[in-house]
C-alpha cells in the first residue's frame, strides 16, 4: 500500500503551501498509511478534498501536465492532469491511497473552450486522467473534479434544450443535465464519453508521464504555452462568467 501513499517530485505534498492548506482545512491526519486512511472521518475528508479541488482549483489550462501539485495550487486553475496531481498530493498527504489511470480523448471534447486555430491545430487525440482512490476496500474512479460547478452549471443553462448525451467545452456525458459529478462512495465522471485510448492504471503522475503524454512538436508546444492556453483560458472564464 505504501506505493499509493509515497511523495513523488509532482505529488510534493512535504511543500510548505500544501501543509498550511491541509492544516487551515484540518485536514490533518494522525498518521500515515492505510490504517489511518480506514480509520473514522476518511470518507469526509475525500469528499472534502475533492469538493475543494473542483470548485475552488477552477477548470483552465496550465502550462504543462507535469507541473508539480505546489504550482497547481498556487495556479489556482487546472485541468484534468494538473487538478488530478493536486487531487493525489492532497489525499496522499491525508494517508489516503490513490492512483491514476491514463487516457486521451478525442479533442472534439474540447471544442468551444478550444476554438479557431487552436481548436484547429491541436491532436486529434488529447492526453487524459482521472485519479482512483481507495475507500473501505473499493477503488473509485473521480474524473468529475476537473470543472468547477459555476463553470459547468453556467454552460448547463447556455445549453438547457440539451437533455441527453453532450459533448464539448471540456464534457462528455450522457446526461448532460444530471452528470454523476459529487463524490458519495461512488464513481464520478465528465469527460468519461470521450475517451479514445486506455494506458493503463499508474502508481502516481511521474511514473505515467515517463511512459504517456501530450503528441506535440516542439513548435506547436511553445504556441500553446504562450499563446493558445492563454485564449482557452479566456474562453473558459468567459463561460463562467456568463458571457
Amino acid at each position: 500500500m505504501e506505493r499509493y501513499l509515497r511523495e513523488t517530485p509532482m505529488l510534493d505534498f512535504s511543500a510548505p503551501s500544501i501543509r498550511a492548506l491541509i492544516r487551515e482545512r484540518g485536514w490533518d491526519a494522525p498518521g500515515r498509511g492505510y490504517a489511518c486512511a480506514a480509520a473514522d472521518g476518511s470518507f469526509e475528508k475525500i469528499r472534502s478534498i475533492y469538493d475543494f479541488v473542483r470548485d475552488e482549483i477552477l477548470f483552465g489550462y496550465n502550462a504543462d501536465d507535469s507541473i508539480p501539485a505546489s504550482k497547481v495550487l498556487r495556479d489556482g486553475y487546472g485541468q484534468c492532469n494538473t487538478k488530478g496531481t493536486l487531487f493525489m498530493a492532497l489525499l496522499r498527504a491525508c494517508g489516503i491511497p490513490c492512483r491514476i489511470h491514463g487516457f486521451t480523448i478525442d479533442k472534439k471534447l474540447q471544442k468551444g473552450a478550444m476554438t479557431g486555430f487552436v481548436y484547429r491545430s491541436a491532436p486529434q487525440e488529447v492526453f487524459h486522467s482521472w485519479v482512483e482512490v481507495l475507500l473501505e476496500g473499493t477503488w473509485y474512479e473521480l474524473e468529475a473534479f476537473i470543472l468547477d460547478k459555476t463553470y459547468l452549471q453556467k454552460l448547463q443553462q447556455a445549453n438547457s434544450s440539451c437533455t441527453g448525451a453532450f459533448c464539448g467545452y471540456g464534457v462528455a456525458v450522457r446526461d448532460f443535465q444530471e452528470p454523476v459529478i459529487d463524490f458519495d462512495r461512488n464513481s464520478t465522471y465528465i469527460q468519461s464519453e470521450g475517451i479514445t485510448q486506455d494506458f493503463g492504471i499508474y502508481d502516481c503522475p511521474d511514473d505515467l508521464l515517463k511512459e504517456h503524454h501530450q503528441e506535440m512538436s516542439a513548435a506547436k508546444a511553445f504556441l500553446y504555452r504562450h499563446l493558445g492556453r492563454h485564449l482557452m483560458n479566456r474562453n473558459v472564464k468567459k463561460i463562467r462568467n456568463g458571457r
